[in-house]
């Protein structure tokens, strides 16, 4: 057991006895672990007790806790709730964690609205409407979209329906063709235009079969009226329902929504499956990559997940069918059915078919395992074949497994800024990117801004003993090469690699040597450090452009009197940039809320006398 400090220690002897979460953070301040517990004193002491019967990395984490912090909490649920959503924001390193949930997108449908939108988002906020996912193929996601919205004709545009009174709108190529029914101009009312969006509602809460028996009786009515065209586009929604029906149908005997969860491990990899039927219908299949699993046993990891996964589902099942058991299933359970506002029925099937479709799920899973361990293992081979013909091509004494290359944007005399980008086993690490804006450097002379940059980010990691990393990529020819060169040797880095890449014809330049190393283009070694380059360059005019055009408009809009800091932030927000509102005409800009026609044309002409 590793020394505590006297803080912490104090911390340890006074843990109240409480529900709550609990916050381990290392010497940085930084968030390492985050966990939940019944009683927060015998919980959080047990980390700091005895090692024995501890995991290695459980070990090596209570090593790193510098300090603990406490959320006390009314009730065990209450801390199972927090803790989820703490590990969703902060995502530490010794919990499990969905990779990359932030992107899942939504269908959203704007039901708080007359006319409402089908959008896709990324976030669920608390605005009204109504949310489906999240969904992990956004391929697939989009073609249901667009599916459903043509099939029901729901508008595309973004106008504020019904328009504000003595605002007119003209249908758009959507009426004309038949995918919107004109609820702009008045060709279409609230009401025929709900029936399209409830369509939709039923057909991704799983309800299919209950609207094609609903659009049934529509059709036979108004056959029954002779009113056939009416008939007719009900009968073409029947047979395209259908034909989707038929692809997704499982045959499971029962009419109850339900989801079914499948985890497959392996090591520190792990995928997650939710196999989701409603109505005896598979209206999707999510899956989801999980990280930081290796130590962690698998009903911490099925726990850890359902949490997550529920915690930012809009719409929870009637049932839900997992592999195994887990110690908090009890108390899972309750939480869902506060969620959902009723019962849902959380069970380990063990006999007949119910057995068989949490088999089919574990298949799912193992497939999807497989297909990325394989993945995996490509990457990591084509890694080392890049870094192992860098090493063989440079002639290096070890292998470049962590590479930082510059590179230098300007524009004329102004705004010129540096950039560093870090990869590590051929793959970049997006953390370790710096951008500069240069001090010391006046006009144009790219040999001393890259002798500012690297002297800058070099001597900042030699004071904080920041490890070096195996090679050093500039982008130019000899003179950046020598200027870097020089730099180094400043700061006491004389024997650290360094390499310069050109750009014209792609030739590397390495110290002491006055013609260029040849390298093949097809080699494994060129195509890395020009992905290198390429990336730092990017970054660079990335910033440069930023810079430009803060600046730019800080000359600009700021010094025209009558533009505040509020002003000024209304038509960037509104328009985006200060090019964009110069193409605007002086009644665009004067409708704008604040503005008036009077400070629109004094905008417009200091905006054109700059150009």
């Amino acid at each position: 057991m590793h020394k505590l400090s006297s803080s912490l220690k104090l911390k340890l002897d006074n843990l109240p006895d409480s529900p709550g979460v609990y916050l381990f953070k290392n010497s940085r301040g930084k968030i390492i672990y985050i966990g939940k517990a019944k009683n927060l004193r015998n919980r959080v002491r047990s980390y700091f007790r005895s090692s024995s019967d501890q995991t290695l990395r459980t070990i090596r984490m209570v090593e790193q806790v510098a300090d603990v912090e406490l959320l006390l909490t009314d009730s065990e649920i209450e801390a199972l709730i927090l803790e989820a959503n703490l590990v969703h924001e902060y995502k530490p390193r010794y919990n499990v964690a969905l990779k990359d949930d932030k992107h899942f997108p939504y269908i959203k449908i704007t039901t708080q609205e007359p006319f409402p939108r089908v959008l896709i988002v990324r976030r669920v906020e608390k605005d009204g409407a109504t949310y489906f996912g999240p969904y992990t193929s956004a391929k697939g996601m989009r073609r249901t979209v667009s599916f459903l919205t043509h099939l029901f004709m729901i508008r595309s545009c973004n106008y504020v329906l019904p328009p504000p009174e003595g605002k007119k709108i003209k249908v758009c190529l959507d009426y004309h063709i038949k995918r919107c029914g004109g609820p702009c101009e008045g060709l279409q009312s609230e009401e025929e235009y709900r029936e399209g969006v409830e369509s939709i509602l039923m057909v991704l809460s799983g309800k299919s079969k209950a609207l094609i028996d609903q659009l049934s009786r529509r059709m036979k009515e108004a056959s029954d009226n002779m009113e056939f065209e009416e008939a007719a586009r009900y009968r073409d929604k029947i047979e395209a329902l259908q034909s989707v029906m038929m692809k997704q149908k499982v045959d499971i005997g029962e009419l109850v929504d339900r989801d079914i969860v499948a985890i497959a491990r392996e090591e520190g990899d792990a995928v997650a499956v939710v196999m989701q039927i409603r109505e005896g219908v598979l209206i999707g299949r999510q899956d989801f990559q999980l990280t930081s699993v290796a130590d962690h046993s698998n009903e911490t990891v099925l726990q850890t997940f359902l949490m997550q996964y529920y915690n930012h589902q809009p719409n929870l099942p009637k049932e839900l069918y997992l592999p195994y058991t887990f110690p908090d299933q009890k108390l899972f359970t309750q939480w869902l059915k506060q969620q959902k506002g009723s019962a849902v029925l959380v069970v380990t099937p063990q006999i007949g078919q119910k057995v068989r479709l949490v088999e089919l799920a574990m298949r799912n899973a193992r497939l999807l395992l497989d297909e990325l361990l394989i993945q995996k293992r490509k990457q990591s081979e084509r890694t080392s074949k890049m870094v192992t013909s860098l090493k063989e091509e440079l002639r290096l004494q070890r292998s470049p497994r962590t590479i930082v290359c510059f590179d230098i944007s300007n524009t004329g005399q102004t705004d010129a800024v540096g950039s560093c980008v870090f990869f590590e086993n051929a793959r970049p690490k997006k953390k370790e990117y710096r951008h500069f804006k240069i001090k010391s450097v006046t006009g144009q002379d790219d040999f001393k801004m890259m002798q500012e940059v690297i002297g800058r980010y070099f001597r900042r990691r030699v004071e904080e003993e920041l490890p070096l990393p195996d090679l050093v990529v500039v982008d130019g020819g000899k003179g950046q090469l020598s200027s870097a060169l020089q730099e180094l040797r400043r700061c006491g880095l004389k024997e650290l690699p360094i390499v310069a890449l050109a750009k014209r014809l792609e030739e590397v330049f390495v110290p002491g040597q006055s013609d260029s190393v040849i390298i093949k283009k097809t080699s494994p070694a060129l195509l890395l450090l020009k992905q290198i380059r390429d990336e730092a360059h990017r970054f660079a005019i990335t910033y440069n452009r930023k810079v430009r055009t803060k600046r730019t408009i800080k000359s600009v809009l700021d010094d025209i009197k009558g533009v505040g800091p509020a002003k000024k932030q209304v038509l960037l927000r509104k328009f985006g940039s200060v090019e964009r509102i110069k193409t605007l005409s002086l009644n665009e800009l004067a409708a704008v809320k604040g503005i008036g026609e009077k400070l629109a044309r004094q905008i417009l002409e200091a905006l054109h006398s700059n150009t």
